[in-house]
């Protein structure tokens, strides 16, 4: 009798592990079917602008639904700006923050903070891009604007990059407005990362008379690059994507920006601005617009995928 309960109690045991690596392989390959099911639709939604204008419509830059002449520059160039200019501000804004709030904040003060950045998460993006709207940008176009145009448009090589009259809207604006959008998600990151740091290896560096910063750039970053590039990933992934907000500020002008001043287009605020009366090409057009945008995602996640897995190679030799 017992070699027979036990029998039985090993059977039930397997059978019930089989089942979990069933579910569990189910899962992880829906994962991969969902994926391919949104490209297929988004390439059967663009197949009739595809079949006519081919890869010819990436390096198009005109927009007239009138005569049916479509072309992605202006919306690529605004996505590709603005995400990098929320990147670089928000990049080091989010590694002050979590270096604050693991080494130089009181306890009393780090709940309070960690909270206050968690929240900023919390907001929908229609209420950045309406306070964007109409509390940043009349104070950005008034009182900042006309000066940053005065001291940096003089500068060689890099003036024309901040000319033109003060809109108050374009590119600068939405990818401002985006790097407050994702600095919570890239400070949350860093600051649970830069926590898992083992704290002998920091009071090793205190001990040799490092100063914080040193401890950070030296022991806290190296330790957790991984983790950090992560978090500045999903940030930018927002970015890439973030719709509501940027069409608030961005200007939805399709003219090729020459400056980070000017008004412009993104992906996104393209397909919202247009998709609900769009028909035939037009619909096409912004359908491939979104097949565009989940390529480059891609690619960026791909881009740091390989070098996360260079750096553990490097590390290795």
């Amino acid at each position: 009798m017992k070699q027979s309960k036990g029998y039985t109690a090993k059977t039930t045991t397997g059978k019930g592990d089989f089942a979990f690596l069933l579910t569990t392989k189910f899962f992880a390959f829906f994962v991969f079917v969902l994926l391919m099911a949104i490209m297929i639709s988004l390439i059967i939604g663009s197949w009739d602008l595809i079949k006519t204008d081919g890869l010819s419509f990436i390096f198009t830059n005109d927009w007239n639904p009138g005569t049916d002449t479509y072309g992605a520059v202006v919306p690529i160039i605004g996505t590709l700006v603005t995400s990098f200019i929320a990147v670089v501000i928000a990049v080091p804004s989010s590694f002050g923050i979590a270096m604050f709030l693991t080494e130089l904040a009181p306890t009393w003060l780090r709940r309070p903070i960690g909270i206050a950045v968690e929240l900023l998460a919390a907001i929908p993006s229609i209420i950045y891009g309406m306070w964007g709207l109409f509390v940043f940008v009349p104070i950005f176009q008034e009182y900042i604007q006309p000066h940053l145009i005065t001291i940096f448009g003089s500068i060689p090589l890099i003036g024309h990059l901040f000319a033109g009259p003060p809109f108050g809207i374009g590119l600068f604006s939405a990818g401002l407005i985006l790097s407050i959008m994702i600095i919570p998600f890239i400070a949350s990151v860093m600051r649970d990362v830069f926590e898992l740091v083992p704290p002998m290896y920091k009071e090793s560096c205190y001990g040799l008379g490092g100063t914080t910063w040193e401890v950070m750039w030296k022991v806290v970053l190296p330790y957790t690059r991984g983790g950090v590039i992560g978090g500045i990933m999903l940030g930018l992934g927002r970015a890439l994507g973030e719709t509501m907000a940027v069409t608030f500020v961005i200007g939805n002008a399709f003219q090729t920006p020459t400056s980070i001043f000017s008004p412009s287009n993104s992906i996104a605020s393209a397909i919202a601005n247009e998709f609900n009366e769009a028909g035939g090409i037009q619909k096409a057009a912004l359908m491939e617009l979104g097949l565009i945008l989940f390529l480059i995602t891609t690619v960026v996640l791909a881009f740091s995928r390989l070098m996360l897995l260079r750096m553990k190679q490097k590390e290795g030799k």
